[in-house]
């Protein structure tokens, strides 16, 4: 990976885990109610990088899928509590 972006911004799109075909994820994540499983390197990874661009005074968007943990709007809460706290 680059150690600079080359862009006024950045997309993350956190979909199927690493290793993981898309039917076993789509199976294991229904009925997308609920974090099935908690992905902390890709948490970490997701926060270092949003992190980087807004010190680089670039958007982020980050776009989660939910077989990425099972519930993208929980992801969601939990990166974005990642983040605060990163700032305290």
């Amino acid at each position: 990976m680059e150690k600079h972006f080359t862009v006024p911004f950045t997309v993350l799109r956190l979909l199927t885990p690493l290793k993981m075909s898309y039917e076993v994820a789509k199976k294991r994540a229904e009925p997308y109610t609920r974090i099935v499983e908690e992905l902390p390197e890709m948490r970490r990874d997701t926060v270092e990088l949003v992190k980087k661009a807004v010190g680089e005074k670039r958007t982020a968007y980050v776009l989660v899928n939910n077989r990425s943990e099972g519930n993208a709007p929980l992801t969601i809460q939990a990166l974005r509590n990642a983040l605060q706290a990163a700032e305290t």
